[in-house]
């Protein structure tokens, strides 16, 4: 709910003190054209891509990466007054960094796995929207090396070898080098980095992948799929793929379309939809045939 006091969440009319309470009750993926930056924008789309979605199945990711962006911060705060000489003692910052470093390895540990389900859900989503002809993979790049059989207390192991190291370029430069908010994803397909090498197509068919696995990872993860908004973004896709998108959420997911106009969606779909039109800020009652 939106007022002039800001904005207010509520479940079951109880409203919610905190986002972490509130996330999760109503488990949502939405699909719009900026959606396609998602393999060609910055690392910053890419980050906060993985953050909602983790963060819809798991509360506690939330509540880990506001300690930590609170934190980091602090520590940013910190390292300019070092840079600038309005302080010199780095006890401070050796405190800081202990604190920071429990809550990035937990990050990351959690994207990690995250990432790897998202690679089991969209590689064979892209393999069959490519016609068996490309296959997708997902690259996490952390700022410390993780592998499958990581554990969280070898990341911890990790970071704080890198923050020691890095320390003095750190204060040279007055921000936090390293941590999870440097994060990125790669997209490859067949071996190819799709962000340099892809086509417009395949870059295209890997971000409508990785939204349709998203829709999956959540139902294997919460038993319930999520509900699904594809806000103009049909106009965006070609046929072929427009069908696929269309013929994997019908009678299973339920979703709302906006769109300018449906004379362009050749799909059965339309025709079970229940219609509204919106002009001025009003909502007409659902058009049936």
């Amino acid at each position: 709910m939106i007022s002039k006091k800001g904005k207010k969440a509520k479940c079951n009319h109880i409203e919610q003190q905190r986002l972490s309470q509130y996330v999760g009750h109503l488990n949502i993926v939405m699909f719009a054209p900026e959606d396609l930056n998602l393999v060609k924008g910055s690392p910053q789309v890419r980050r906060r891509f993985v953050d909602m979605e983790i963060g819809q199945v798991s509360p506690v990711y939330i509540h880990d990466l506001s300690q930590y962006q609170k934190l980091l911060q602090q520590r940013n705060h910190y390292l300019k007054m070092l840079q600038t000489r309005e302080q010199q003692d780095e006890t401070v910052l050796d405190i800081l960094t202990e604190q920071l470093i429990p809550l990035a390895a937990k990050i990351t540990l959690k994207r990690y796995e995250f990432l790897l389900l998202l690679q089991k859900w969209a590689a064979p989503i892209h393999r069959e929207i490519s016609r068996g002809l490309e296959t997708l993979q997902i690259q996490y790049r952390p700022s410390v090396d993780v592998s499958e059989k990581v554990e969280l207390s070898r990341i911890i192991e990790a970071y704080s070898e890198k923050f020691a190291t890095i320390k003095e370029r750190e204060i040279q430069r007055g921000m936090t080098l390293a941590g999870p908010h440097r994060d990125d994803i790669a997209f490859s397909v067949n071996g190819k980095d799709v962000q340099i090498f892809g086509s417009q197509g395949q870059q295209r068919t890997t971000a409508l992948s990785i939204k349709l696995a998203e829709i999956e990872l959540i139902f294997s993860e919460i038993g319930d799929y999520p509900i699904l908004l594809l806000d103009d973004v049909l106009s965006e896709l070609d046929d072929f793929r427009q069908t696929h998108l269309l013929d994997t959420i019908r009678k299973k997911v339920q979703t709302f379309v906006t769109t300018t106009s449906i004379d362009g969606i050749e799909h059965d779909i339309v025709k079970e939809a229940a219609i509204y039109k919106v002009h001025s800020g009003h909502i007409t009652a659902p058009l049936c045939d």
